[in-house]
């Protein structure tokens, strides 16, 4: 047999080690795996000279914009910011133009996708207004339900327990729910009270933005997940509080999974301070103790995912001169491999975290399968890494259309060499070197 590639001469992450070997792949996904005096013939040979493979990691929290937000990021520039992030799954949030709420809107998202993604893309739902709808929405392949619960987005009616419940037992032991945790009338009343005062600055934000926003939005949602027994994945988790209450949830049987991102464990209001409105997102920056907290957390184990909620908008968005006018969030695709290596290669955590946290758990969660592991017989995601490798982070650089980042300019040890998709060489040494629509559409629901 003739297979279509072998990666010989590569160092790769199997089973909690890692172990000199080699990789066949055949029809996308991995054929074989050992020496390679017993590997297949192949159609092309690739050296890899000694590097570190990884499974492709798989980001669940990612706003790919596109459509009517087109000016800030498309298919195609999100997909190569994944791509040379080492980032070869993501899964794509529903806060369109138009929202992402319908079979409708949700097979246009995928339609767009499919012509312009370079690596694999799922997606998520926002729920829609009338709850009989959300079983064909699932149908149609969404692989969650997202819930905001800082602002209306989406058809439910977010101050309506009642409503929530329901669509919380439709959805119960099918597909997951993830959820913004952040209290929609104690930041909005906030917000209210300082725009009076002329308080527009980012000290006013914060407090806006307080931690008790986030506790109560949390309590409210454990209660509803506790009543209909389904999953609830919590977004960006950014307090020590919400963590304990996450931990203490699961450990009472709850079916609760979390996330944190890169910028909450990298950076506190301190930094928010330094760098400004360019580093404001939703829940913001805490103080580092807080940021402690979730690093313990990501080793310990209550931490089930990384991801980066990766938010690009203009530039233009993110200077406004009133903080209530600037848009939130951050780029974060091409920094979030790099910034991890760094602490692997500190001591900080270890590889088995990395690729736990953001291949491993998401794909279990998510319920993607055939991918998270490098097993013969998945999926040929793969990012190849050179983990000694120093580099200077560079948003000018960026494939994104977001050219800034509040960790430009930072020195980081680990980078993503080469990322293949489904077998395919898709970027090498931070070229993108596949085609536009050689990606995956992939749909999950029940």
């Amino acid at each position: 047999m003739v297979v279509d590639t072998v990666l010989k001469n590569l160092k790769a992450y199997l089973g909690n080690d890692v172990m000199e070997c080699c990789l066949a792949i055949e029809d996308g996904r991995i054929f074989k795996i050992g020496k390679e005096s017993n590997m297949p013939k192949a159609n092309a040979e690739i050296n890899l000279n000694g590097l570190l493979v990884l499974p492709g990691l798989i980001d669940v929290h990612v706003h790919l914009r596109d459509e009517g937000k087109a000016y800030k990021e498309d298919f195609y520039s999100g997909t190569a910011a994944a791509a040379a992030g080492g980032i070869t799954t993501v899964l794509d949030m529903p806060n369109n133009a138009p929202v992402t709420m319908s079979v409708e809107t949700l097979r246009s998202r995928m339609e767009k996708a499919e012509k312009d993604s370079l690596i694999v893309v799922g997606f998520y739902s926002a729920f829609p207004d009338d709850i009989k709808k959300i079983p064909e929405i699932m149908r149609e392949g969404a692989f969650a339900f997202k819930l905001f619960l800082n602002e209306q987005i989406g058809g439910l009616n977010i101050d309506d327990d009642r409503a929530l419940t329901e669509a919380f037992q439709t959805v119960a032991s099918k597909i997951p729910v993830a959820v913004h945790a952040e209290d929609r009338s104690i930041v909005k009343n906030a917000e209210k009270v300082f725009k009076q005062k002329g308080q527009n600055d980012i000290a006013a934000f914060l407090e806006a933005h307080s931690e008790k926003a986030e506790v109560k939005a949390i309590k409210r949602i454990i209660a509803i997940a506790r009543k209909t027994g389904a999953h609830v994945h919590v977004c960006h988790v950014s307090t020590a509080n919400v963590l304990r209450m996450v931990a203490d949830a699961k450990k009472s049987g709850l079916s609760l999974t979390c996330e944190v991102t890169p910028h909450h464990l990298f950076l506190s209001s301190e930094d928010l301070k330094r760098l400004g409105t360019l580093a404001l997102t939703v829940p913001p920056l805490r103080e580092r103790n807080h940021a402690e907290s979730l690093w313990e957390g990501v080793k310990n184990g209550v931490v089930d995912a990384i991801a980066s909620d990766h938010a690009p908008h203009t530039i233009e968005e993110k200077e406004a001169s009133v903080v209530w006018d600037v848009k939130v969030g951050v780029p974060g695709l091409e920094t979030t491999l790099p910034l991890l290596l760094t602490e692997v290669n500190a001591g900080r955590i270890g590889l088995a975290d990395v690729v736990r946290l953001m291949a491993e758990n998401p794909a279990k969660i998510f319920n993607l399968k055939g991918r998270g592991s490098l097993k013969e017989g998945n999926k040929a995601d793969l990012v190849v890494v050179g983990l000694k490798r120093r580099h200077r982070l560079d948003a000018s650089r960026f494939h994104s259309k977001a050219k800034y980042s509040p960790f430009d300019g930072k020195l980081v040890k680990g980078k993503p060499v080469k990322t293949f998709v489904g077998g395919r060489l898709v970027m090498d040494e931070g070229e993108i070197v596949a085609k536009a629509g050689c990606g995956e559409i992939i749909k999950g629901g029940a």
